[in-house]
C-alpha cells in the first residue's frame, strides 16, 4: 500500500512540473555527499540484480553510473553538485522503458532508503524532487 501511495504522489508531482531545490536541507537530511553515495550504491546494486529491469542495466558501468546518479542527486538535494551528464530524455529514448519498469526502480530507491534508515518525510521530498523526470525516462 505504502508503494502505491508514494507512486501515486511520485506520478502526480511529475505532471506538475520541474521541482527546484530551494535550500540544502534535503541534502542535509539524506546525509550529504558521503550518505547520497552510500543510498547511490546499494541502489544501483538493487537495480543491477532486480530481475525486472536489471536488463536495462547489463552493459553499463555500474561504478559510472554510481557515480552520476550521486552527482544528480546531491544536486536535486540541494548540495554542493554538479551533475553533467545527458539529460535524462536522451539518456533513455531508446530503452523503451514503461511504466512497470519505472515503478520497479522506485521501490529499488525506496529499499535503499529504508536500508539506509532514511525518514519517510525525507524519501518523499526526494521523490518529489525526482518526479519530473519520469516524464523524459518512461518512453513506453
Amino acid at each position: 500500500m505504502r508503494t502505491r501511495a508514494l507512486l501515486a504522489t511520485l506520478l502526480s508531482l511529475a505532471l506538475a512540473g520541474p521541482a527546484c531545490a530551494q535550500d540544502d536541507a534535503l541534502f542535509r537530511d539524506l546525509g550529504g555527499r558521503d550518505g547520497i553515495e552510500r543510498l547511490m550504491q546499494d541502489f544501483v546494486q538493487r537495480l543491477s540484480t532486480d530481475p525486472r529491469i536489471a536488463i536495462f542495466f547489463k552493459d553499463t558501468s555500474l561504478r559510472h553510473l554510481k557515480t552520476q546518479l550521486s552527482a544528480q542527486v546531491c544536486q536535486v538535494a540541494g548540495g554542493p553538485c554538479v551533475y553533467d551528464g545527458p539529460d535524462m530524455a536522451t539518456t533513455h529514448a531508446s530503452l523503451g522503458v514503461g511504466r512497470r519498469d519505472f515503478n520497479a526502480l522506485v521501490e529499488d530507491l525506496q529499499l535503499a532508503m529504508d536500508a539506509a534508515g532514511i525518514a519517510f518525510g525525507t524519501q518523499n521530498q526526494l521523490l518529489a524532487r525526482l518526479a519530473p523526470m519520469h516524464r523524459d525516462i518512461v518512453t513506453r
